[in-house]
């Protein structure tokens, strides 16, 4: 009996032990979640049915509302703002948010749509990307989706990228649809003339995903630190490609592979950079002589022209930096992405010059 007792109360403390770490740990993320925000000052206005919820990332007061957006319409279409929209999909309610600049007029304008690395959130890329700073600067619309998760609160998201990653393969989540139902969703809401897709790690793995089965929904796509592991893909038509990789990235290899960072039970041996430009090369039928366009002491640019519809593939690395995002000054909240990004290049700034000439 004693020994059954003694057996008991050590479940006991062990039970406690592990919720004061996971406690610990929580708020630690809350804390930094916090930093973040109020060095943004990244409002949000959350819609739901028929209540409007406005909020920041680290105080939430609400304020109930009669209609969904009708007090934010103006001539059809959302004001500027932050709002973040929840959709059905699947019998599933997943959710997006939607950043619109005081520089938007409701004249016709690019929408970006930038998907966070595996183990992230929408919230995570909003914070720490540059991307709504670029945007107010800009004035494109930036949108965040959620990937798939087992979790309530949609916190540690995947992608179902092909062969990648985690919950959102196992549970073969469509997250095709998904995003195709928010671009409709964007449409409906924005005055959009093209939209793109970018993405990072998971994420990036992702937006290949969607250039291979939705093409005619995105003018470009753009990658970081995420390759092309889709080994189903039947493009529709030609759509300029873009990718920037850490020659130093211990997670997706740059010559391909699960790096020694890498989850490989979750993973898969990721396709090398060169295999990723080589095929989008093909697809596009692009003229296979590449150009350097840029290069400095850790990172260079090289272009590939002449490809089918006035398409382009280009490929941007570092030198430097890991599994990052470059030209960020703060480390990622995700700890999948938590080298010291290289500053040789601003992959916000890459991308949306990219982006802006297409």
């Amino acid at each position: 009996m004693k020994k059954i007792t003694r057996i008991l109360l050590l479940i006991i403390i062990l039970v406690l032990l592990f919720v004061v770490i996971k406690v610990g740990r929580d708020k630690r993320i809350e804390r930094r979640s916090n930093q973040i925000a109020t060095q943004n000052n990244i409002p949000i206005q959350i819609e739901k049915e028929n209540a409007t919820e406005v909020a920041t990332f680290n105080n939430k007061t609400t304020a109930n509302s009669s209609t969904n957006t009708t007090n934010q319409l103006v001539d059809g279409y959302l004001k500027p703002g932050d709002y973040r929209f929840t959709l059905m999909h699947d019998d599933i309610e997943r959710y997006y948010l939607l950043h619109i600049p005081s520089l938007y007029n409701d004249q016709p304008t690019s929408v970006i749509l930038a998907l966070h690395g595996g183990m992230g959130s929408a919230e995570g890329i909003a914070q720490n990307y540059d991307l709504v700073e670029k945007s107010d600067k800009e004035g494109f619309v930036v949108a965040f989706s959620n990937g798939a998760s087992r979790f309530p609160s949609g916190k540690r998201a995947t992608w179902n990228a092909g062969d990648c990653c985690g919950y959102a393969v196992t549970s073969k989540s469509d997250d095709v649809g998904f995003i195709k139902k928010v671009a409709e969703d964007i449409r409906k809401k924005i005055n959009v003339e093209k939209m793109f897709a970018t993405g990072m790690s998971n994420g990036g793995m992702m937006v290949y995903r969607l250039a291979c089965e939705i093409p005619e929904d995105f003018t470009a796509i753009a990658a970081v630190a995420g390759t092309d592991n889709y080994y189903d893909c039947k493009t529709k038509k030609p759509i300029s490609v873009m990718h920037i990789h850490s020659e130093k990235d211990k997670h997706v290899l740059f010559k391909g592979g699960c790096g020694p960072n890498c989850i490989i039970r979750s993973e898969t041996e990721h396709t090398s950079v060169a295999d990723t430009i080589s095929k989008w090369v093909k697809s596009n039928r692009c003229n296979k002589k590449v150009e350097r366009i840029f290069e400095n002491e850790n990172a260079y640019c090289d272009l590939y022209k002449n490809c089918n519809n006035d398409t382009l593939v280009k490929l941007c690395v570092t030198k430097d930096g890991g599994h990052s995002w470059p030209g960020l000054k703060i480390s990622s909240e995700n700890r999948f992405e938590k080298n010291v990004s290289s500053q040789a290049i601003s992959a916000t700034d890459e991308i949306w010059k990219f982006f802006k000439s297409r």
